[in-house]
C-alpha cells in the first residue's frame, strides 16, 4: 500500500513533487518511491527536511516513527559531556575512548596532528590491530581545496597541508599493521569525529578558530536517540568517498 500521507501533504503544501525533490537534493523518482514503496524510507535527515517543508510531524508522514518530542528526549541522553574547547578535554580521553573499541575504531580529521605525537595512542593502535579490530584513518588530502580553505579559515594557510603530511609521516609505522587502513578525503568537514563502537568525540570546526579551541561533544549511542547516528552516518559517507593510500608518500599530488 502506498504512503498517501506523503503525497497528500505535498499537494496540500502547494508544492509539486519535482520541487520537493529539488529542495531535498534528490531525484523526483526517489520521492515517488518513498510514496509508492513505504518500506523504502529516506534517511532521517530527509524525513525531517520533508516534514518541515510540508509542515507535518515526521510521525504523521511515517506513522511508525516517533514524534519530535520523543526523539528529543531520547537524544538528550546521548550527550555524556560537553567540553567548551578541545584543549580542556582530559589528555587521556582519546586513549580511554579507543581502548574499548571492538568493532569500530575510526578517526576522521584534517590532520589531527596532536594525536600523532601521543606514544600511548600508537601503542593502542598496535594492540587493537593485533586483536583484529578494524582501524580506519581518514585525513584530509593535502592538495585539496577543502584543506586549503580550512587552512585559510584557521589563519595558518598552507601550514594545514603541511600538518597533514607530517601526521602521515608520524603514522608511517602503522601503515604496515593488519586491519589498519588509511584514506584521504577532500570533504568540507564541520567536525572531526573520533569513534569507538558506540561512543564518539565530535570536535566542532568553527570559522576563524583552531580546532583546539572549538567545542567537543562526547556522545554515546542510546536506544531511540539519533544524535550519535547523525555523526556516525556522516563519517561513513566520508569513508565511502575517500581514496585509499598504502604509504605516506601517496598523499603527494592528491
Amino acid at each position: 500500500m502506498a504512503n498517501e500521507r506523503i503525497r497528500g501533504a505535498i499537494v496540500a503544501s502547494g508544492l509539486k513533487l519535482e520541487q520537493v525533490a529539488e529542495r531535498l537534493g534528490v531525484s523526483p523518482k526517489t520521492v515517488e518511491r518513498w510514496i509508492s514503496e513505504p518500506r523504502r524510507k529516506p534517511y532521517r535527515r530527509f524525513q525531517y527536511a520533508l516534514a518541515s517543508m510540508v509542515q507535518c510531524e515526521v510521525s504523521y508522514l511515517w506513522p511508525d516513527e516517533r514524534t519530535s518530542e520523543e526523539v528529543t528526549e531520547s537524544s538528550s541522553s546521548e550527550l555524556v559531556r560537553l567540553y567548551p574547547h578541545r584543549s580542556v578535554v582530559p589528555q587521556d580521553a582519546w586513549v580511554k575512548l579507543y581502548s574499548n573499541a571492538q568493532t569500530h575504531f575510526d578517526l576522521l580529521v584534517y590532520s589531527g596532528f596532536w594525536l600523532t605525537e601521543d606514544s600511548r595512542f600508537h601503542r593502542l593502535v598496535r594492540e587493537k590491530s593485533a586483536a583484529g579490530v578494524p582501524i580506519r584513518f581518514m585525513l584530509g588530502a593535502p592538495a585539496s581545496q577543502a584543506v586549503s580553505i580550512r587552512g585559510e579559515d584557521e589563519g595558518i594557510g598552507a601550514a594545514m597541508a603541511g600538518k597533514i603530511r607530517n601526521a602521515l609521516v608520524n603514522y608511517a609505522p602503522l601503515f604496515r599493521l593488519p586491519g589498519v587502513e588509511f584514506r584521504l578525503h577532500d570533504t568540507t568537514l564541520y567536525n572531526s569525529i573520533y569513534r569507538a563502537d558506540d561512543e564518539l568525540l565530535a570536535n566542532g570546526h568553527v570559522y576563524g578558530v583552531g580546532a583546539y579551541m572549538a567545542p567537543v561533544l562526547h556522545l554515546q549511542r542510546v536506544p531511540g536517540g539519533e544524535l550519535f547516528g547523525t555523526y556516525a552516518e556522516s563519517l561513513e559517507r566520508v569513508w565511502e568517498s575517500a581514496r585509499r593510500i598504502t604509504s605516506p608518500t601517496e598523499c603527494e599530488g592528491v
